[in-house]
């Protein structure tokens, strides 16, 4: 092994392996264990949420391998239609064109084209956090075999009457000119206004008032609504109003949707574009009338003078004139939420257009069939339920259960040209023609066609085929062996129907309903299995402050930055370069300036994971601090420290198995403390709770096995006891095997690299530490005796070096040792390790003072009933020790009266495992022995 441990060139030597042998390719051994990676899209780069998600699933993957577990991670890419064609449709208008310019086929063509160069980046990246994923397996959401999926699933829906053509209100994205889902829409605080505005009440002198933030909306309103139990308004009900600036009479009516204690009590009703306003047409039957054309212009359906202007040039010409009318009753300032397209910054606008949906809704259709609700959306709230699907943590299913049961009909088309083409044909009467193909479509027609037959211009909702990949990527619905473009297999449905349903699906919250409710609504009704057995619900990464990420806040971190460190300049250059308000572009500099005066050091792949892993509760939000990340660092360098000494102590070739038990107390404990932490991180796998997994993996490693054993070690490795230091050799080269082992799925790297140069020393032939299996805990002997002598021994050194320390004691210098009080257990112990404490505390042969001698002035430590001293003379400064006593009796003062409150807390004490009320009582007990010696000594001390 090299000095010191260097990451980059072992990450990429080890990755470049691993992926060369296959290694990461399901074993065909064991039970099946399948996690599908939420595919990411093509055009994405890694972001600290994916490093944090795929942490955690690879920690899984390479766990369950281990543990013998027949393994696949499916892996791929998602197209990602709105945000991919409009990376192509940029790069046309560097050149003034746009897709229309080169036609739909040349256009797909060119987006094909840039996938082919540019859509591997995020792949590339996750290779270098180390993921066990099946690359050979890698999937694409437009590859034929998913497309294929993707075909037969519309066509199988449509033909069952689940899915149906529409004119409904959806999310319009004037820019992109196309439906939007929810979830590419972001709801954003502005500064706003709300108007007032006077209806007259037609054919008499009475008016209404009506409040809104979007005036120039009027001109397509078709009521005003009050609430049928308002007394002011009862009157008006039925009547007629005269719209301001159309002249048309819209009716007043009357729905509980009105809140009669907000603002005016009345409400204007535009059913074409407003959702809740919408809803109210439907119940009232009242024609919706479009005022906007699909690039949010003002249309023919509004009077002349507004035809053509802008949403927003109209909104300015229609308040002026209700101002000069006297209809403008009042403006003020208000705060607002308001809809903007993630993709193009555009406000939405609610539009009605003619769209493709998936019914969930219905109980039943016309002709008696299963409507939607009853065949995709109860099964898929009874698969949760029943308990068939579970999430961790547990209350997010009910997040996932109130919005099926609140679900509208699902919008799928979108007006794009890169995605699954609708399988639709249309004739020139107008009827539609559903098949995998037009001679299919033409097949199944239940009316002859007229003329020539036309596909319909949309692309399906990327989520569509998103929902179909627990399936679909295992080969459904093809009946043999799928290849990508390569020739290569990819999967097999006959052989890898076994991966379904999955394990785990690891994801975040804010896509339940988008992803994780649609692949069980999918999944259940074309394969009658649920998609997976779990799902983990994955915190959100914020930064150290607890502030959301933001490229405008200037708090991003690029994980590859962390991984391979950057100088302070680029990283501003790189924080800053797509700032474009100047203020902003300041402000973040400032602050990337400050934060980071150095650059971000390299930290590497091992502990960038073990920091998130260490993050990993069951909290919905973790704040990232690079100062942990630097401190994991020092843990990977205290590993590669630790082996190194493992190492240097070892003879040449494979090391001999010892004939019988451990020799030393030291090995029985050290074996006794690994296997009840490996007992700890089993069940911390099970239950997810991967910072306690991490906290237990850690605290071993690093307190009990590079401090204390590797210390503890010495006596016999430097003693004259032949057996004792053969045993210790070979339990030091057995322990540290199994930690590399243990933390193989947290830290792949460090582990594969150390346990290259352990394993030929236990003769151990695998070519990998992945191939190795998970240390078997029922294996790992046990000493309760051993580790209580060894509890003891540590606690007698860690008293004497922390009086040395605060004390200013020189290290080196070695010091007389008295032992008072104590029982007959403390004295025998102490004749024990009477060689071993002088050795590793660098004390003389420790003395029994008798009861009722005289004792010198001394420091004091306290070991249950047993007192350790120091005598000050020519050593200490009695003032100093008084000082250090007093501290010494308020910590532990302090701790007694967290038990004490603790005990007095009745409910504490009526729900706590009686178990852990008797600890707390047993830890008083112990906390006032040591009280009472220390305050002994103060008063000896004088």
């Amino acid at each position: 092994m090299e000095k010191s441990f260097e990451p980059r060139p072992i990450e990429s030597k080890w990755y470049a392996r691993w992926e060369a042998s296959d290694v990461f390719r399901p074993s065909g051994h064991g039970e099946p264990y399948c996690i599908l990676l939420p595919p990411p899209n093509v055009t994405g780069t890694l972001h600290m949420g994916h490093a944090f998600q795929q942490t955690v699933m690879d920690m899984l993957i390479r766990y369950q391998r281990m543990r013998g577990m027949n393994t696949l991670w499916q892996v791929g890419t998602d197209h990602a239609g709105i945000a991919t064609q409009k990376i192509v449709e940029n790069q046309l208008a560097v050149d003034n064109k746009s897709r229309h310019d080169l036609g739909r086929e040349p256009f797909v063509e060119r987006v094909w084209q840039w996938k082919e160069e540019s859509g591997s980046t995020i792949t590339n990246q996750m290779r270098r956090l180390g993921v066990a994923a099946d690359w050979s397996r890698e999937r694409f959401t437009m590859d034929e075999g998913l497309s294929a999926a993707v075909r037969k699933v519309f066509v199988d829906w449509y033909r069952a009457g689940l899915i149906y053509r529409g004119n409904r209100l959806v999310n319009w994205d004037p820019v992109l000119g196309t439906a939007v889902s929810d979830l590419e829409v972001n709801n954003v605080e502005r500064d706003g206004h709300m108007w007032s505005i006077r209806y007259p009440v037609t054919g008499s002198d009475e008016s209404v008032v009506v409040a809104t933030t979007r005036p120039e909306t009027m001109l397509g309103d078709v009521a005003v609504a009050v609430n049928p139990d308002d007394e002011r308004y009862q009157k008006l009900i039925g009547k007629t109003l005269t719209l301001p600036l159309t002249g048309r009479q819209i009716p007043v009516i009357a729905d509980d949707y009105v809140d009669k204690e907000f603002g005016t009590g009345c409400v204007k009703i535009t059913p074409a574009h407003d959702f809740n306003d919408y809803a109210i047409g439907q119940r009232h039957k009242l024609a919706p009338i479009e005022i906007f054309t699909l690039d949010a212009k003002v249309n023919a359906n509004a009077p002349a003078k507004y035809q053509g202007m802008d949403r927003y040039e109209a909104r300015k010409v229609v308040l002026a004139d209700l101002d000069a009318a006297g209809l403008l009753v009042e403006t003020k300032p208000h705060k607002l939420q308001v809809p903007v397209s993630q993709r193009s910054d555009a406000v939405i606008e609610p539009m009605l257009t003619d769209q493709w949906f998936v019914d969930l809704t219905s109980d039943t259709q016309k002709d008696g069939r299963p409507g939607g609700r009853t065949a995709i959306t109860e099964p898929a709230l009874d698969a949760v339920r029943s308990g068939e699907i579970k999430f961790v943590p547990e209350n997010w299913t009910t997040t996932y259960t109130q919005w099926l049961e609140n679900i509208q009909d699902w919008c799928i088309s979108r007006q794009l040209w890169w995605g699954h083409r609708i399988p639709a044909w249309y004739d020139e009467a107008g009827n539609i023609f559903v098949g995998e193909d037009e001679d299919d479509a033409r097949t199944h027609a239940t009316v002859a066609p007229v003329g020539a037959l036309k596909q319909d211009e949309d692309v399906l909702d990327t989520w569509f085929s998103s929902a179909l990949w627990p399936f679909s990527t295992l080969g459904w619905p093809a009946n043999g062996p799928v290849k990508n473009e390569r020739g290569d297999v990819v999967a097999n449905w006959e052989v890898d129907k076994i991966f379904l349903p999955s394990a785990v699906l690891v994801t975040g919250f804010d896509i339940i309903f988008f992803w994780v409710a649609r692949m069980v609504m999918a999944t259940k009704y074309f394969t009658g299995k649920v998609p997976f057995r779990e799902v983990y619900i994955n915190a959100i990464v914020r930064d150290a402050e607890g502030q959301k990420m933001s490229k405008s806040k200037g708090n991003t971190l690029d994980p590859l930055d962390l991984i391979d460190g950057i100088e302070l300049e680029p990283l501003v250059e790189k924080s800053t370069k797509s700032l474009l308000i100047p203020q902003v572009r300041e402000k973040v500099e400032k602050r990337i300036r400050k934060d980071y005066p150095n650059g971000i050091p390299a930290i590497g792949t091992d502990a960038l994971r073990f920091t998130f892993t260490a993050l990993a509760s069951y909290s919905r939000t973790i704040n990232f601090d690079i100062k942990r990340a630097e401190g994991y660092k020092a843990f990977c360098n205290k590993l590669w420290n630790a082996a190194r000494f493992v190492l240097m102590n070892l003879p040449e070739g494979e090391l001999p198995a010892p004939s019988g038990a451990p020799a030393t107390e030291a090995e029985r404990w050290i074996l006794t403390r690994l296997k009840q932490t490996l007992g700890e991180v089993e069940q911390h796998f099970v239950t997810y709770r991967f910072d306690l997994l991490a906290q237990a993996l850690y605290e071993f490693t690093w307190n009990e096995f590079c401090d204390w054993f590797l210390e503890l070690s010495k006596p016999a490795l430097n003693g004259d006891d032949a057996v004792a230091a053969a045993s210790t050799r070979h339990t030091l080269v057995v322990v540290l095997e199994t930690v590399l082992r243990a933390l193989h799925p947290i830290v792949p790297f460090i582990t594969e690299e150390i346990w290259q140069s352990v394993a030929p020393k236990l003769g151990i032939k695998a070519d990998g530490i992945l191939q190795r299996s998970w240390p078997k805990v029922s294996e790992i002997p046990t000493d309760e005796t051993a580790t209580a002598e060894i509890e003891w021994f540590k606690n007698v050194l860690s008293g004497i070096r922390r009086i040395r320390a605060e004390m200013n004691i020189a290290p080196g210098k070695t010091i007389p040792l008295l032992l008072a009080d104590g029982d007959a257990t403390d004295r025998a112990r102490a004749a024990k390790f009477a060689a071993q404490i002088s050795f590793l505390a660098r004390v003389d042969a420790p003395q029994w003072i008798d009861s009722g001698a005289n004792e010198p002035a001394a420091a004091v430590a306290v070991v249950g009933s047993m007192r350790v001293l120091i005598p000050l003379a020519g050593l200490i400064d009695l003032g100093a020790e008084k000082t250090r006593l007093a501290k010494e009796i308020g910590r532990i003062e302090g701790e007694i009266k967290k038990c004490e409150n603790k005990l007095g807390n009745a409910n504490f004490v009526a729900n706590a495992p009686a178990e852990v009320v008797t600890q707390e009582r047993q830890r008083i007990a112990d906390w006032g022995t040591q009280l009472t010696a220390l305050r002994e000594q103060m008063q000896k001390l004088g």
